[in-house]
């Protein structure tokens, strides 16, 4: 796969990530505001269900070389959120809000300057 169709994918999951960002200065910055506001959870899993979905279409020589990230828990979490989304946990949800969105928006936005240069 050629870099410009990785800087496209990366630049989709940094817009993603900064919509979740977005949704916590907008919704409140707790698990109890995440957690009781349907449109803020359902917002936030749709958001991670298609960064899971960009995800899967990088190369695998891509993943291999940039491995900085769980990229194969990050496809997981999507498909979970497709197919099962009854049974989600929306602790870990937060979790992955919290903590691991913005450590995924650094890490694309890392590769990104590296892929523009």
């Amino acid at each position: 796969m050629r870099s410009d169709k990785h800087i496209h994918i990366l630049e989709n999951i940094v817009d993603y990530c900064n919509e979740i960002i977005n949704n916590m200065k907008r919704f409140g910055e707790t698990y109890e505001a995440f957690v009781s506001d349907f449109a803020y959870k359902s917002s936030c899993s749709m958001c991670i269900l298609q960064i899971g979905e960009l995800v899967s279409n990088l190369s695998e020589d891509f993943l291999s070389k940039y491995n900085g990230q769980p990229w194969q828990k990050i496809r997981s979490t999507r498909n979970m959120l497709a197919h099962e989304y009854g049974k989600v946990n929306f602790q870990r949800i937060w979790e992955t809000i919290e903590v691991g969105i913005p450590e995924l928006k650094a890490y694309c936005e890392e590769i990104l300057a590296e892929l523009k240069n």
